[in-house]
């Protein structure tokens, strides 16, 4: 299974595209899309739709998981995480891919196995489970952890604890 993991943000979005069985997956690419602050919202919620729209066409993902929405203590920043995250789906609606959501505790606890493990803990961890020459920038961390729990939601001895949702 090819999976691309989305973990959405209107100015720092990271994927994650990674390959195989939920133990030995092979990474394929990982990166954060970063818009400039000078650029309007809307103009950088366009740019991360086409961001992933080109790299769904590259790997050809099977499927896509993105993180769960998160509790945040501004209104302002969940509507902007929420347009981020309706671009992400959007681009992947467009291809006909399935789209998973995670909690971002269930993540973290699969990867690190603390569900309040802070963004070094899950950059180390998926570094040393991926086999990784340097840690990923936090963004692309993230995506990446997501991206290792989708894998092992496969498995059916995990799923349950995972609770993946389709969106």
């Amino acid at each position: 299974m090819r999976v691309l993991s989305i973990d959405p943000a209107v100015r720092n979005t990271g994927y994650a595209v990674l390959e195989g069985e939920p133990r030995k997956p092979a990474v394929l690419a990982f990166d954060v899309i970063s818009i400039p602050k000078n650029i309007p919202q809307s103009a950088a919620l366009s740019a991360i739709r086409t961001h992933l729209v080109n790299i769904i066409q590259k790997f050809q993902p099977d499927e896509v998981a993105v993180e769960g929405i998160i509790y945040v203590q501004s209104h302002q920043t969940a509507i902007s995480m929420g347009a981020a995250r309706a671009a992400a789906l959007i681009a992947a609606a467009d291809h006909g891919l399935r789209v998973y959501e995670y909690a971002p505790r269930k993540v973290k606890s699969a990867v690190v196995g603390n569900g309040n493990a802070d963004k070094s803990q899950v950059a180390f961890m998926v570094r040393a489970l991926l086999g990784l020459a340097e840690t990923p920038l936090a963004d692309a961390a993230d995506a990446l952890a997501i991206a290792i729990a989708h894998l092992q939601a496969s498995d059916p001895l995990k799923a349950k604890l995972l609770d993946r949702r389709l969106v």
